[in-house]
């Protein structure tokens, strides 16, 4: 994916742009990510994408946690998920039940987030939903963000969303969406459109990105989230699962990633935050300052309880941040 480094002028140019807020174009977005990256340029983009957000959010790191609710066949049928219909590679099949959810809640208070998310296959029922969220709700302190990770949607379930408690919706136009998913792209922008409008906050990501995807596809998905105004983004490289039909076309590696995240904090400009997944320490030198721990299912873990497989424990996310010089909730 890499090319020659920039000439020093143009990134100059493009950096002059940043520091006069002005908006990148996508032929910007392209320049920085084709940077080569074992050229001097590339240290060039991660150490403006660091001063941008040392500059901005000063050494405020953010822990984010997320619980899976479920475990189950997916009609998303996505083709690097392990919960895809067609591909099902979890352990089992599995449900949370409330009170094992509300202990995880509590759990993840007690430790300090900054924010809970919750997430299930698309095919969960929005009434067992909602009523989990009520019950959610009343555990968590004012100030916490209380995330939706759920199926597409549309305005009438965003206003219930919000109502139920939520303060934001994890939604994105994947990577391939329509080809590598079964859910068109229509689809995904008209939830994106209700949970505008009902009020809620986007949480957006550029994911999951692979080696086959260009990075014409990579600028489009920085711009749509910077075109929702995001306050929250964030990139993730696609995990290969064994078993999914993705698997063989393998992974980018973090140095690419943490390209990719640094390009992406310069182009969207996100308000708050700046995420990476799964966590890299690298990546924190390069414009991110938000980390995801995570339990219950995963899609991109066989496990039926991520904690135990790849998910990341809120306390080695604060570690990270720690090591990054960024301070977290106490």
């Amino acid at each position: 994916m890499n090319t020659e480094g920039l000439q020093s002028s143009r990134l100059e140019e493009i950096f002059a742009k940043v520091d006069a807020n002005e908006d990148l174009t996508k032929e910007d977005a392209l320049e920085l990510l084709s940077i080569n990256n074992q050229s001097a340029d590339f240290y060039t983009l991660i150490q403006k994408a660091n001063e941008l957000s040392r500059k901005e959010f000063g050494q405020r790191g953010y822990v984010f946690a997320q619980i899976g609710l479920n475990s189950a066949p997916c009609t998303g049928n996505c083709k690097f998920c392990s919960l895809g219909k067609d591909n099902f590679v979890a352990e089992e099949k599995s449900e949370k039940s409330l009170e094992e959810i509300l202990q995880q809640a509590r759990w993840i208070v007690e430790e300090k987030a900054d924010a809970l998310f919750l997430m299930t296959t698309a095919d969960y029922s929005i009434e067992k939903f909602l009523q989990i969220a009520k019950e959610v709700k009343k555990l968590l302190p004012e100030d916490m963000m209380f995330i939706a990770n759920i199926g597409d949607f549309n305005e009438d379930t965003a206003v219930r969303l919000k109502e139920a408690g939520f303060t934001g919706v994890y939604h994105i136009v994947r990577m391939n969406e329509g080809i590598d998913t079964d859910l068109p792209v229509e689809k995904r922008i008209a939830t994106l459109d209700a949970l505008k409008n009902a009020g809620l906050e986007l949480i957006y990501c550029v994911e999951p990105i692979g080696p086959e995807h260009t990075y014409g596809q990579i600028a489009d998905e920085m711009l749509r989230a910077r075109a929702y105004d995001v306050n929250v983004m964030a990139c993730m490289k696609r995990v290969g699962v064994p078993g999914t039909p993705l698997y063989e076309k393998g992974e980018i590696t973090d140095l690419e990633l943490t390209k990719i995240a640094a390009a992406a904090r310069l182009v969207t400009r996100p308000k708050k935050s700046m995420n990476v997944h799964e966590p890299k320490a690298m990546a924190l030198i390069a414009g991110v300052n938000q980390l995801y721990a995570e339990v219950g299912m995963n899609p991109r873990d066989v496990n039926a309880e991520t904690g135990n497989g790849r998910g990341f424990s809120i306390q080695n996310v604060k570690d990270m941040l720690a090591q990054a010089e960024y301070v977290t909730r106490a």
